[in-house]
Parts: C-alpha cells; structure tokens; sequence
C-alpha cells in the first residue's frame, strides 16, 4: 500500500501597497502639500493644497481612493486650462 500525497500550503497573499494620500499642488508645484480626505458618511472627497490655499472636492463612491479625487482635480485643471486656450484662439 502507498502512502498518501500530503497537500503543500498555497502560498501567501501578496499584500498590496498602500496608496498615497499627499500629493504635489498643480498651482503652486509645491510637493507634497496637497491632502486628500474621503468623507463617506456624506460621500464627498476634497483635495486641499496647506500652501496656497487651493481646493477641489467631488463626489465619491465606496471603492475611490485620494489618489481618484487628486486625478478628478488634474484632469479639470487640464480641461478648464483647454477651454481657456480654445477660447482665447
């Protein structure tokens, strides 16, 4: 008779890394002074700038991270800065 095949462990989870929640201000260009915070109980994600005061905030769902609400915030920097520019042509 044959001994039984015993079973090897599935190896760990790979843990992910955490994302960052400060990021560098498209105004002032000042690293690290942007701070994004994530209010679920009124679904609301704000991005404030500590050095020149700037902010932006938009509606979140339950899997946005700070890293979507300071996304959000550059791409309407960059599609406000498109309309001024076509605007201005």
């Amino acid at each position: 008779m044959g001994k039984r095949k015993s079973k090897s462990k599935p190896p760990p989870k790979k843990r992910m890394d955490k994302l960052d929640t400060v990021f560098s201000c498209p105004f002032c260009s000042h690293g690290t002074s942007v701070e994004c915070r994530i209010d679920m109980k009124n679904l609301i994600g704000e991005a404030n700038c500590r050095i020149c005061q700037e902010s932006f905030s938009t509606t979140v769902t339950a899997l946005t991270e700070p890293i979507d609400i300071y996304s959000e915030w550059i791409d309407e920097c960059e599609r406000v800065n498109t309309l001024e520019d076509d605007d201005g042509s």
